[in-house]
């Protein structure tokens, strides 16, 4: 059964990108835009404060009409930071991401933040294994395998 472990080493980023609580939201964005990414953690170097994304910038500033060069990500970044163990089962984080609602989820082993997982990480993941089983039966089908 695929874990988090196994996501995060068929990512082709390595790393997790973070910004600091007194980062403003423009350059927040400049950030997630440059790196293509819809989720940014916030830490203070020592621990997680929480996650800036995509959603929080639409429902927490632009719909707010707070001005991005002011504002900074801790004032409006989520605190409430779901993560999650590397070994923990894909289908459990799926099941996590769905009940909750939440598009990212952090990976947290025994010595800090090991990466990040979204949405699309698991999508990916799961249609490269979907893959992987068609071709096989394609070849046990035509008698290759």
């Amino acid at each position: 059964m695929p874990t988090a472990k196994d996501v995060l080493a068929s990512k082709k980023s390595a790393g997790v990108i973070t910004v600091q609580p007194d980062c403003t939201v423009r350059d927040a964005c400049r950030i997630m835009r440059d790196r293509r990414i819809g989720a940014l953690l916030v830490s203070d170097g020592e621990s997680l404060q929480g996650i800036f994304t995509e959603r929080d910038v639409l429902n927490l500033v632009v719909a707010e009409d707070r001005d991005p060069s002011a504002t900074k990500v801790a004032e409006v970044m989520t605190r409430k930071v779901l993560v999650v163990r590397p070994e923990r089962p894909l289908e459990e984080i799926e099941t996590i991401m769905r009940q909750e609602r939440v598009r990212h989820v952090p990976v947290v082993g025994e010595k800090g933040l090991v990466g990040l997982i979204s949405i699309g990480d698991v999508n990916a993941f799961n249609a490269a294994a979907d893959h992987q089983t068609v071709e096989y039966l394609t070849q046990y089908i035509h008698g290759r395998a």
